[in-house]
């Protein structure tokens, strides 16, 4: 059976396989940067480990351009990190959403997400040691079209924000080590 794209079946087989076996939720994903100039820089996304081993889908990586926007001395190449950042918060969001929406039995005919935040560059400039130089807050409106009620629609998004891996790593700190070649 499918429903909002997703075969249910599938998923309901995925979670029963990992609650047998936990290990298979294990995941390692990985990217690549090179930077190219200024504020140019291109990602490469190919392989990972996931499932018990390492998965073989990807012929070819995925190509991410990344730029500056002329106000801050780049070309307008691709969107900035902060940028991308969001767009990875939406997709991950979007993801949640929808799957978990498919395994509750409610249909989405139309999902919508626009998120934006707040960036001080004085810190990433140099220029303050107070000023976060990270977002110092995010909003997120969604627009949905579904058959849900309103309290399944409360509990299903009760459920993504507590489950989304992106939003986690947003609301959490991560450990993050640098280690030169």
């Amino acid at each position: 059976m499918e429903r909002n794209g997703i075969a249910v079946d599938q998923l309901v087989a995925t979670s029963e396989a990992i609650q047998e076996n936990p290990d298979l939720a294990q995941f390692r994903f990985r990217s690549q940067t090179q930077w190219l100039q200024g504020g140019h820089s291109e990602t490469r996304i190919q392989s990972f480990y996931g499932a018990g081993q390492e998965d073989p889908s990807r012929q070819t990586p995925f190509v991410v351009v990344s730029d500056e926007p002329p106000v801050l001395l780049g070309t307008n190449q691709g969107p900035n990190a902060v940028e991308l950042f969001l767009a990875a918060l939406a997709s991950c969001l979007s993801v949640g959403i929808a799957y978990n929406a498919a395994a509750r039995g409610m249909r989405l005919q139309d999902l919508r997400l626009e998120i934006e935040g707040d960036v001080d560059l004085q810190a990433f400039l140099g220029l303050s040691e107070t000023v976060r130089p990270g977002y110092e807050e995010i909003r997120v409106r969604y627009h949905v079209v579904s058959d849900a009620t309103a309290d399944q629609w409360a509990k299903l998004m009760a459920h993504v924000e507590k489950t989304s891996p992106v939003l986690d790593m947003v609301r959490h700190p991560v450990p993050v080590t640098f280690v030169r070649d």
